[in-house]
C-alpha cells in the first residue's frame, strides 16, 4: 500500500471517529446564531440557525427568540454590532440592561453607540452557546 492510500485511509477514519463524536449537542458547537439588522423600518434576518424570530422592542433593543428552546437559562451568547455608517460612529453589543432577560426560549440582546446611547445597527451577529 502506498504512502498516499495510507494517508488516505488514515484521514477517513479521523472523519468517522469524529462524526461519532461531535454531535449536534456538543457544547463547542453554537446552539443558536443568527445575522440580522434593522433596515429601514424592519427587521432583516439574513442568516440564521435555531432562530425563530428576532423582534424590536425598542430602539437598539431586540429580543431573539429560539426555535427549539435551550435545555435552561445557563447558556452563554456573544454579539457583535456593525456601525450603521461610516463616519467612525461605532456600534457595540452590550451586556443586557436589568430590564432584559434571558430565558431557555428567548435571549434579549441590546445595541448602543459608544457613548451608551441605545441604537439600531444594520448588521448584529449573535452566537449561543451551551
Amino acid at each position: 500500500m502506498s504512502l498516499a492510500a495510507r494517508i488516505a485511509a488514515l484521514a477517513g477514519r479521523i472523519g468517522r471517529e469524529v462524526k461519532v463524536k461531535v454531535g449536534a449537542d456538543h457544547p463547542g458547537l453554537a446552539r443558536a446564531w443568527v445575522c440580522f439588522g434593522h433596515v429601514g423600518s424592519q427587521i432583516v434576518v439574513r442568516s440564521s440557525h435555531n432562530v425563530a424570530s428576532v423582534t424590536r422592542t425598542a430602539a437598539g433593543r431586540y429580543r431573539v427568540t429560539f426555535a427549539t428552546a435551550m435545555p435552561d437559562a445557563n447558556y452563554c451568547w456573544t454579539a457583535l454590532a456593525r456601525s450603521s455608517t461610516n463616519s467612525g460612529t461605532q456600534r457595540i453589543a452590550i451586556v443586557r440592561s436589568s430590564t432584559d432577560q434571558k430565558t431557555a426560549q428567548f435571549v434579549d440582546i441590546s445595541c448602543a453607540t459608544t457613548s451608551t446611547s441605545f441604537d439600531d445597527s444594520s448588521e448584529i451577529n449573535l452566537a449561543v452557546f451551551r
